[in-house]
């Protein structure tokens, strides 16, 4: 994605910041090198790097003399530096008259996604009288947003997940109706060869957890003591890929089964209260995008826990309500977060993420989760939503 600079000058500007200073230590940001164009394509980044954009005039960037090309497809010029002094000098005329510069920063380490810069180098910039604010909105519009093309891919992917989704559910039924043993590995497996077949590639496994194990949300069977799928038990199946090309983004789902013809009241009425939160925190983003308002990552999660809470289950949530989806399962753009961070980053057009509310006991968990893409007028669901809990019969 190549830097749109005359587009970011014009968000410095309503932002009323001076510059985006870009910068990398042996890959220490990765958010800088994607956007630098560094993350591929054999670049050595051994040595500090500096990427200015200002507000206004040429951006300009300050590299090391043994890698003083890396940034040579970025416009502008570029001073080199060789030693500690010439690097000390470097950084002191890039930053020269600026006074409010935005970096990959989160104040407290809020959003540890987002907070990339070490301590000692903000101590170097600040000692140039320079203020450091996040560039949180600015990543989000600029790095975590989406192209038309990726949306397709999204897309793609979507519609692959839940032909896996419908197929193991389908497997496992008819396990338990020929009395054929099964376990959550063996029906995993399965699912990681459908992968294949969809031409999808993820970082990990699905989860599938039967029972106690869907108590846990970060679950994942193995090859030894996973257990058997069996009647009467909650089966959570939860899958994430995308389109093995360059540039794909992700989507990532989970539903929920119960290997019985009947749902317990228990657990019926634990996911009800899920998809209630999930149905508010998508209506939330539906309603500010048709509004034009903007609307924060945080708002979004706290309004989906309130159901949860007004519903008698404060004690059984133990993550946030969704995450950014990009070229990785987690992107970098805004989480829907109020409950392990606070999210202040703007659900911005372009953007996709999961909205995923779920509740857990020792027994059972369930979790609803479904794919959300804003556009510059509309937030919509890409995906099928599960309703109630699907009997395995």
């Amino acid at each position: 994605m190549a830097l749109d600079i005359p587009a970011i000058q014009q968000a410095l500007a309503l932002d009323g910041l001076d510059g985006w200073l870009l910068y990398d230590f042996h890959g220490s940001n990765p958010i800088a090198t994607q956007l630098a164009g560094l993350a591929s394509g054999g670049h050595l980044t051994t040595r500090r790097w500096y990427y200015l954009i200002p507000v206004s005039g040429a951006p300009r960037g300050l590299v090391h003399g043994i890698e003083r090309h890396n940034l040579d497809a970025l416009p502008g010029e570029k001073a080199v530096y060789v030693d500690r002094a010439s690097l000390d000098a470097g950084l002191t005329s890039l930053l020269s008259g600026l006074t409010r510069v935005a970096m990959e920063y989160s104040p407290g380490g809020a959003i540890p996604y987002l907070s990339r810069l070490d301590a000692g180098t903000a101590e170097a910039i600040r000692a140039r009288g320079v203020t450091i604010v996040s560039s949180g909105d600015l990543v989000g519009r600029f790095e975590a947003t989406w192209s038309p093309d990726q949306l397709d891919t999204h897309r793609h992917a979507s519609a692959a997940l839940y032909r896996i989704k419908d197929r193991a559910f389908a497997a496992a039924t008819a396990a338990l109706s020929a009395g054929t043993a099964m376990t959550e590995f063996d029906l995993q497996q399965q699912m990681v060869a459908w992968f294949a077949d969809e031409g999808l590639v993820s970082d990990s496994a699905p989860v599938v957890a039967v029972g106690s194990n869907a108590g846990n949300p970060h679950y994942l069977p193995g090859p030894e003591g996973s257990r058997p799928i069996v009647r009467n038990e909650i089966l959570l199946l939860d899958l994430w890929g995308k389109l093995d090309r360059p540039g794909a983004v992700f989507a990532d789902i989970t539903w929920v089964g119960f290997t019985a013809a009947v749902v317990p009241e228990r657990h019926a009425s634990a996911f009800a209260a899920a998809a209630g939160a999930r149905d508010r925190a998508v209506a939330l983003v539906q309603e500010a995008a048709r509004a034009g308002r903007d609307l924060r990552g945080w708002e979004v999660d706290r309004a989906a826990r309130q159901v949860l809470v007004d519903a008698g289950y404060a004690g059984q949530v133990l993550h946030r309500t969704g995450h950014s989806l990009g070229e990785a399962v987690h992107g970098n753009g805004v989480h829907i977060d109020d409950f392990e961070t606070h999210d202040d980053r703007r659900i911005l057009p372009g953007c996709g993420f999961t909205i995923e509310p779920g509740v857990y006991f020792d027994d059972f968990g369930v979790r609803t989760e479904i794919n959300v893409y804003r556009d510059a007028h509309e937030a919509s669901v890409t995906g099928p939503v599960q309703a109630s809990i699907l009997p395995l019969v």
